[in-house]
């Protein structure tokens, strides 16, 4: 696969760096498989790669299987199918074309039956409760079926590239694993166990039956009884010419990912956990000879200002609200205390006119106006005008200071907390890369809203590409929380 040489700029100066435009751009590459534990972003990464690989040439279709309809939203179509749709807005420049679709669990398992059985027992197994639980409940039913629609896509050759939103699950493994655990049960082996108690009946039959049911998802056991036995028999008897192909189908589609046509791409968040399940991931690809283009890294966050440690950033903050507690304090004793409404260094004022006339009596019986001692009587004298009016600002300019100090030692904080989570993912990002050099990797940096249109999404493939995303294109990116797609790549 494409890689770049390897960047310090980005941090990744122990691995290569993943060029995904050459592995788009290759007429060679049918399928991309992004692929990854749930919650890491491989939605919003498949549909902005089939944006980005659209708007470069390429005829392409986006199978998505995220119940959410996240991609749906983020392509500006009111609902996905089990049907790919034209997707209207991309750059057709280049000539080509972007279709979406959303995989439908049990309308592709119908198909399957539709396709290979005639008329009269297709509706016998449709209408069949047995097989509606199994469509519907059955585990490892929707990976099977991805890998059915992907069968079907690339043999319809409707479409250059394929790109690949593998279902979201506990484990990125399920993808590969489950297909063949379900082709196992339909390949007819499974059934002939289950077709035994029918044969027997009776009390025997039932506690065999048991054992078998136990190993299936819960709709299964709400069929009961005898009912269970006979819908059971009538579904095998109905699909009994058609085992032999889930598995060779399963078979066929898993060679298909393992030619060099394909590419896997695995999706993962510098955290600890999505990490250590790429890296099974990526040790089982190689198990299974599957060609693997690089890593792509979500959600990286960065600081234009780490250049400053958290440390340093901790210790000015402590410095800032040290210094200035000690101001607010020689401000408050320096400061006058304020006078109430009615009252000056003299008495009790009247304010009438702007002028301040006093009326504190100056002994019983008088009404005359009070005079102020002289200096030299030795008595407390009233703060003058000039000398309040001087300590005011000063106290006013000392409480700015100290709040600007609050405020400036907070952000310090929070670039120190920044700091942290930058220390803490490249850390975890270097624990990979040293277990796994071979790998290449993008990194997509954390954008600061939701991606929920295609501005969104063709600046996230310029992240992906490696590529400053335009400012305009990382606003079109940013939306509401409410507006339905993940919130980072």
């Amino acid at each position: 696969m494409h890689h770049g040489s390897a960047a310090k700029g980005n941090g990744l100066d122990k691995a290569a760096v993943l060029d995904i435009d050459p592995v788009l751009d290759n007429p060679r590459t049918r399928i991309v498989v992004c692929c990854g534990s749930g919650g890491v972003g491989k939605t919003t990464t498949a549909a902005a790669l089939g944006v980005r690989a659209a708007e470069r040439g390429r005829k392409v279709v986006v199978l998505t299987i995220d119940p959410a309809r996240r991609l749906a939203q983020s392509m500006g179509i009111e609902e996905l199918d089990n049907v790919p749709r034209r997707v209207p807005g991309t750059d057709t420049a280049a000539g080509g074309e972007l279709h979406a679709m959303m995989l439908d669990m049990k309308r592709t398992f119908d198909e399957i039956v539709e396709t290979h059985a005639d008329k009269e027992r297709a509706r016998a197994i449709l209408e069949n409760p047995f097989y509606q639980s199994l469509s519907a409940g059955f585990a490892g039913t929707q990976e099977y079926m991805a890998m059915e629609k992907l069968g079907q896509l690339r043999a319809r050759d409707e479409w250059d590239l394929i790109v690949v939103d593998t279902p979201p699950s506990r484990s990125a493994l399920d993808f590969l694993d489950a297909p063949g655990r379900l082709g196992s049960f339909l390949d007819g082996k499974f059934i002939k166990v289950l077709m035994a108690p029918a044969k027997l009946g009776g009390r025997a039959g039932m506690k065999f039956l048991g054992v078998g049911m136990s190993v299936m998802s819960g709709p299964l056991n709400k069929l009961m009884g005898a009912q269970l036995l006979r819908d059971v028999q009538t579904f095998v008897a109905a699909m009994d010419t058609m085992f032999g192909g889930f598995r060779t189908r399963a078979d066929a589609t898993y060679r298909l990912l393992q030619a060099p046509g394909t590419a896997f791409l695995v999706v993962a968040a510098p955290e600890r956990d999505a990490l250590r399940e790429a890296a099974y991931f990526v040790e089982r690809l190689a198990a299974e000879r599957m060609p693997l283009a690089g890593l792509v890294l979500n959600r990286v966050h960065g600081s234009e200002a780490a250049r400053l440690p958290a440390d340093r950033a901790l210790a000015a903050a402590e410095a800032l609200l040290e210094d200035s507690g000690a101001k607010a304090a020689d401000a408050s004793a320096q400061a006058p205390m304020k006078p109430s409404e009615n009252l000056d260094g003299g008495g009790i004022v009247d304010r009438v006119g702007g002028q301040a006339g006093s009326r504190t009596v100056d002994s019983a019986g008088t009404d005359a106006p009070s005079v102020p001692s002289p200096p030299e009587s030795g008595l407390p004298q009233p703060a003058s005008s000039g000398d309040t009016a001087a300590r005011i600002p000063t106290a006013r300019s000392s409480t700015a200071e100290a709040s600007t100090a609050r405020l400036t030692a907070g952000l310090l904080r929070l670039h120190a907390e920044r700091m942290h989570v930058l220390t803490r993912e490249r850390r975890t990002r270097d624990r990979f890369t040293a277990l796994h050099p071979e790998v290449a990797v993008a990194e997509v940096a954390a954008l600061p809203g939701d991606v929920h249109d295609l501005a969104g999404l063709r600046a996230i493939g310029e992240l992906l590409a490696g590529r400053p995303a335009t400012a305009q294109a990382v606003e079109g990116a940013v939306g509401t929380p409410d507006s339905g797609t993940d919130t980072r790549p």
